[in-house]
C-alpha cells in the first residue's frame, strides 16, 4: 500500500496569546516580529508560557534556526529551505560523504562486536539526521538519495534494517532511519512500507516495542551480536525507550500516523512519562526523560511529545498535560530552555535548537490543530 499526503492545513499569519508575565503583542519595533503581525494580541500557545520564546529564536546567530522559527512558529513564508544547503556547515559535511553514500564512523571500532560497515551505518544515520532536521535536506539533494540507498541496502528480507546491533533485530534504529527518510520525502518507497509491516509484526503483546535481546535476558557480547538472530519474548513488557523511537517513524508518515496500532502504542508511551524503563535498564532511570538531544536520538520527554503531537493526542490528556507543564515551568526568563543535554556537547546554539523543538511541540498541542510543516513523506529512492 502506498500512502499519499493529505492536504495540509495552512496557518494564518498571526501569533496570539497573553503570557503570565503580562499582556504581549505580536509585533513592536524592538522584538523584530513580522510586520504582518502588527497589533494582533497573542491568544494562542504562548499564553501558557511566562516568558516569550520568540526573540532569541528570531535573532539567533544560526540562519536555519531563524528560518524555521519564522516558518514553523509564525507561519510566515520563507525563502526556499534549499538555500540552507549552501551554508558552510552542511557543505563541509557533504565533502566527507563516500561515493557509496555513507559517512565513516570517526571513533574507535570494536570489531569484535560489529563490522566497520555497521559502524558506518550508525554514523550515516547520525549525519542524515543532522542534515534533514537542521538544514531541511530532502531527497532532492543527491547526497540524501545516496545516503538513503546505503542505509536501505541493509534492509533484510524480513523488512528490518540490520547491522547496528550486529545480527540482532533493532526496531528502534530501523524506525529511526525510516523516520528520517520519510521526512526527506521517501515515504512511499516500497522499502519503507516493508519496514512498517515488519514493525507492526514485531510488537510486544501489550502493543509496544522492546529489545529482543533484553526480553531474552541475554548479555550483549560478541557471541550474541554476531550470533543467530534472537526473536523477542513478546510476553515481556514494552520498553518506552524503544516504543518512543519507533513511534517517531509512524508520526512522520502521513498515512501510518493515523493507524490504531500507533495510537495504542502512543497511549502506552504517555503512561510511562517520568517513570523508569524496567525493560531497558541501560537508560532505565526516570531522569532520562529529562535528558534531551536534537536531532532526536533516544526517547525523552520532548521527542515523545513531538511524536504524540503528530499522532493526534490532546493536550488535555493528564499525562501529556503534566509533560507540557514541565516545559512551561523550566523556561528561563529570557525565553530560552537550558536543559540537560546529551550528544550535543560543544555544539553551537544547542539551547536554541532545543528551544525551537520545544516551541514546535507546544504550538501543535496548544495552537492551531491544522498547523503542519512536516515533509510530505512522498517519493522513493
Amino acid at each position: 500500500m502506498i500512502f499519499t499526503n493529505p492536504a495540509s492545513g495552512c496557518l494564518p499569519a498571526f501569533l496570539g496569546g497573553s503570557g503570565r508575565g503580562g499582556t504581549k503583542t505580536a509585533y513592536n519595533e524592538n522584538n523584530g516580529y513580522s510586520p504582518h503581525l502588527k497589533g494582533l494580541p497573542m491568544v494562542t500557545w504562548m499564553s501558557h508560557l511566562s516568558h516569550d520564546p520568540l526573540p532569541p529564536l528570531l535573532n539567533a546567530p544560526h540562519e536555519a534556526i531563524r528560518t524555521f522559527a519564522r516558518r514553523d512558529l509564525l507561519g510566515e513564508p520563507v525563502p526556499p529551505v534549499a538555500r540552507l544547503w549552501q551554508l558552510p556547515e552542511p557543505v563541509k559535511i557533504l565533502k566527507k560523504q563516500r561515493v557509496d553514500g555513507a559517512w565513516v564512523y570517526p571513533g574507535s571500532v570494536k570489531d569484535h562486536l560489529r563490522a566497520q560497515e555497521d559502524y558506518d551505518q550508525i554514523e550515516t544515520y547520525r549525519v542524515l539526521g543532522y542534515l534533514v532536521e537542521k538544514y531541511g535536506f530532502t531527497r532532492q539533494h543527491p547526497a540524501i538519495e545516496h545516503a538513503g540507498a546505503f542505509l536501505l541496502a541493509h534492509q533484510t528480507g524480513e523488512g528490518d534494517i540490520r547491522g547496528i546491533y550486529g545480527q540482532q533485530y533493532s526496531p528502534n534504529y530501523s524506525a529511526a532511519i525510516m523516520e528520517l527518510l520519510i521526512k526527506a520525502g521517501c515515504g512511499d518507497d516500497p522499502r519503507i512500507e516493508h519496514g512498517f509491516r515488519w514493525l507492526l509484526c514485531m510488537r510486544q503483546r501489550d502493543g509496544g516495542w522492546a529489545s529482543a535481546i533484553r526480553t531474552r535476558g541475554v548479555k550483549i557480547d560478541s557471541d550474541v551480536m554476531l550470533g543467530p538472530t534472537l526473536t523477542p519474548d513478546v510476553d515481556k513488557p514494552f520498553s518506552h525507550l524503544f516504543t518512543g523511537v519507533v513511534l517517531r517513524a509512524f508520526a512522520a508518515h502521513p498515512g501510518y500516523r493515523h493507524c490504531e496500532e500507533a495510537r495504542q502504542a502512543g497511549r502506552l508511551l504517555a503512561s510511562r512519562f517520568f517513570e523508569k524503563d524496567s525493560s531497558y535498564p541501560d537508560r532505565g532511570t526516570p531522569d532520562y526523560w529529562t535528558r534531551f538531544t536534537f536531532p532526536f536520538w533516544f526517547t525523552d520527554l520532548l521527542s515523545a511529545l513531538d511524536a504524540l503531537s503528530w499522532l493526534g493526542f490532546s493536550a488535555t490528556e493528564p499525562k501529556i498535560a503534566e509533560a507540557l507543564d514541565w516545559f512551561a515551568t523550566h523556561q528561563d526568563e529570557d525565553g530560552v530552555w537550558r536543559l540537560k543535554l546529551l550528544k550535543m556537547s560543544g555544539e553551537p546554539a544547542r539551547d536554541l535548537w532545543i528551544s525551537l523543538a520545544i516551541c514546535r511541540v507546544l504550538r501543535r498541542f496548544w495552537g492551531d490543530s491544522n498547523f503542519a510543516t512536516q515533509g510530505s513523506g512522498q517519493g522513493s529512492l
